[in-house]
């Protein structure tokens, strides 16, 4: 059977052809939807993890106990993740285990362009790169296979564009495969130095097995046509060189990029006159070329920086432009990214945005769009979890400056549970007196409301526990005097707990608590509720446009409220002195 599959779709699905049976993730875009849709397959256990590292950890412990198991997640995850990475890749494997890296050219959701590619030479495991979403499934088949074979992780990198690219897929049948038994075998699975040291021979070892089958497996192909033109990609890049030159060039498509086909590079270079090496982001193949002493042109004419597509290739290699065929003076408007209307996160912003000696680090996740004006809360985003330990360091640093700015840290729930705890539990052991304000907004918003440990669901949609995150944080010392629960539609209540936490002289926490304005259920039970101006109050001193709210419109002199974006909220209705502002609905 085909169907319409994306490439994260696909991933899925190919892990199961491949009888995987436990997957561990936490969401990221552009990985999310992969597991996303594996937990819906019968017969396997799939949950979100609070970060990458425990997901990683997680599947590492399911592999070495037999199951076939599967992690994913976007490039920065890996990072999150590198620690257990570089030691499982010593380990090795008893069920086959799959690290999916969803790789992010063009930044389109991330805060750098790394290519991951470069992760699996440093770690010295097994790299496959699909092209679209057939091979997205295939090749999560054959990337089970050679995890087993080979005794390694394999690291399977998709990019934004292949996972969320649709394409026909034909389907296969899942394949049966028994947890293996498990065996205690210490110099395996112990890496202290003495068993580390052996391991790396054998890395090493395995690394010249691996070369040698990527040189003949059908994972890399050469193309022959015309042999004027020879190109050497892979990925998505594959499909954009496809498109500018089709019959014209000759290619060796790279499905499997570590260890890279050398001699298959070889032979193919020697068949064509003039070779091009056309990938996205680093010089990844190009620099293994080279090495080789073989002459290619990449990167002197492909660009480092940004996402490829067909034009790029034909203008940076032909010096054409494609024809544009038909035009229109229609300018799309600009919609910067800004908190949605009713964002629970807009109280506490506009509360904070009043004192002019407040440093504010940001978080991964809405609430970096603190940022935006006309709130212009946050200064610094670093990484996620990065707000709390961030602002620790911005506090030691402005101290001795001699600068008394009171630094506040905004950080959300499921970023909080990924990697912000550890900042606040530093914070209290070293007395550092920054404000620490953490944003329940009862989902992982961002990258599509998944959730959290927060929510009382699991991925599967099975009850689990609610941690509380009040209770957690007095657990970590924060004083009861020192912590406040506010509702963030609550202004007046919203301004106290900010100026009480302005005052301190210890460390302090604000916890927001109000579902995100996009839930279904949310939406549901304030479809009725809205603001409305009352045009013969108005002054028009515009206080209620400094909330920042996209619902409210000022035209021709007049303030006005979008009806079909307000979803009563009444943070504007408490800003307005003049009782301007009217609630409506229930």
């Amino acid at each position: 059977m085909k169907v319409i599959m994306s490439g994260n779709e696909a991933i899925a699905r190919g892990a199961y052809e491949a009888g995987c049976k436990v997957a561990s993730a936490y969401p990221g875009t552009p990985s999310t939807e992969i597991l996303e849709n594996f937990a819906e397959y019968e017969g396997v256990y799939a949950e979100w993890a609070p970060n990458e590292k425990v997901g990683f950890e997680v599947a590492s412990g399911a592999s070495i106990g037999g199951a076939r198991t599967l992690t994913t997640m976007k490039h920065v995850g890996l990072n999150v993740a590198a620690d257990p990475l570089f030691t499982m890749a010593y380990e090795g494997v008893n069920g086959g285990f799959v690290v999916v890296t969803a790789d992010d050219p063009g930044m389109h959701s991330s805060q750098n362009e790394q290519d991951n590619r470069l992760y699996a030479p440093h770690a010295k495991v097994a790299m496959l790169e699909p092209s679209d979403s057939q091979e997205c499934k295939d090749f999560m088949v054959e990337a089970f296979k050679i995890s087993e074979e080979f005794d390694t992780l394999v690291l399977f990198r998709s990019t934004t564009r292949v996972s969320h690219s649709k394409s026909m897929v034909e389907l296969g049948v899942k394949q049966e495969v028994p947890v293996k038994s498990y065996e205690k075998n210490v110099s395996k699975y112990i890496m202290i130095p003495a068993n580390a040291r052996k391991k790396h021979y054998e890395v090493e070892e395995r690394l010249e097995r691996l070369r040698e089958f990527s040189n003949n497996t059908h994972l890399n192909r050469m193309e022959i046509a015309d042999t004027q033109i020879g190109i050497i990609t892979s990925g998505i890049s594959y499909q954009y060189a496809k498109e500018v030159f089709g019959e014209k060039a000759s290619y060796l498509k790279i499905g499997m990029s570590f260890p890279l086909p050398d001699k298959m590079i070889a032979e193919f270079a020697a068949k064509v006159d003039k070779l091009y090496v056309i990938e996205e982001n680093e010089p990844y193949i190009e620099t293994k070329v080279k090495s080789m002493g073989i002459k290619c042109i990449g990167k002197e004419l492909i660009p480092i920086c940004g996402e490829l597509n067909p034009e790029v290739v034909r203008k940076a290699i032909l010096g054409e432009e494609k024809e544009i065929f038909y035009s229109t003076d229609i300018v799309a408007p600009s919609r910067p990214p800004v908190l949605c209307p009713g964002c629970p996160h807009r109280g506490i912003f506009y509360a904070v945005s009043k004192y002019k000696d407040i440093i504010a680090t940001g978080d991964i996740g809405c609430y970096t769009l603190g940022m935006m004006p006309p709130l212009a809360v946050t200064d610094t985003v670093i990484c996620m979890g990065a707000s709390i330990s961030g602002g620790l360091g911005m506090q030691k640093a402005r101290e001795l400056a001699g600068n008394k700015s009171k630094i506040f840290a905004f950080i959300g729930d499921s970023t909080f549970f990924h990697s912000g705890i550890t900042g606040l539990i530093d914070s209290v052991y070293n007395g550092t007196p920054i404000v620490t304000c953490i944003l329940d907004n009862r989902t992982t918003g961002m990258t599509g409301h998944q959730d959290n440990p927060g929510t009382g669901k699991t991925l599967q949609g099975k009850q689990a526990p609610m941690i509380d995150i009040e209770s957690l944080v007095l657990s970590l010392g924060i004083k009861k005097d020192n912590l406040r629960v506010v509702d963030p539609y609550d202004l007046k209540a919203t301004e106290e707990a900010v100026k009480a936490a302005y005052s301190s002289e210890e460390p302090f926490v604000i916890i927001t608590k109000q579902p995100c304005a996009l839930k279904k259920d949310v939406i549901k039970y304030r479809a009725n509720m809205k603001c409305i101006v009352i045009k013969e109050k108005c002054k028009k001193c515009k206080a209620c446009l400094k909330t920042g709210c996209p619902a409210l419109n000022y035209k021709d002199g007049v303030v006005s409220i979008d009806k079909n974006m307000c979803n009563g909220c009444e943070i504007c209705k408490q800003v307005c002195k003049f009782g301007a502002i009217e609630k409506v609905g229930e």
